[in-house]
């Protein structure tokens, strides 16, 4: 009897020492499932597609919403590659990039790129390609 009792507290300890060690087990996933990416909405500008083929005046101004939890110091905005100005206004719902086409991109395609990074660390990018009419 002695030993069943022996037998059975061995094996209780050994599950719980076993469950326990997977339970603060660590992984990377953990991290990204923690952090919520920046999201990037209501893009004011025409995007360039198939079959409207919509296009946008030089120095159009355009505004984008980024989520709440992106550090906006983190925020990038590029046209081509190249940095562009912008500003940023925020407050507990949103961050605002305004920003205009800049007038170098006239009658070009032009790919516009935004990226941020949370404040837990995850980032983002987006884009949207504009064509830029010859005035």
């Amino acid at each position: 009897m002695t030993t069943i009792k022996t037998l059975l507290k061995s094996v209780c300890v050994f599950a719980m020492v076993a469950v326990s060690t997977s339970a603060i087990a660590y992984t990377k996933d953990d991290d990204e499932k923690a952090c919520k990416k920046p999201q990037f909405k209501d893009f004011t500008l025409p995007v360039y597609q198939e079959p409207e083929k919509h296009e946008v005046a030089p120095e159009s101004e355009f505004t984008v919403m980024v989520s709440p939890w992106v550090d906006p110091k983190s925020i990038k905005l590029s046209a081509k590659s190249k940095p562009i100005d912008f500003s940023v206004e925020s407050n507990s719902s949103f961050h605002r990039v305004k920003s205009k086409i800049p007038a170098e991109f006239t009658g070009q395609f032009v790919r516009l790129d935004i990226s941020a990074k949370a404040t837990l660390g995850c980032s983002e990018k987006y884009g949207w390609l504009l064509k830029v009419t010859e005035q």
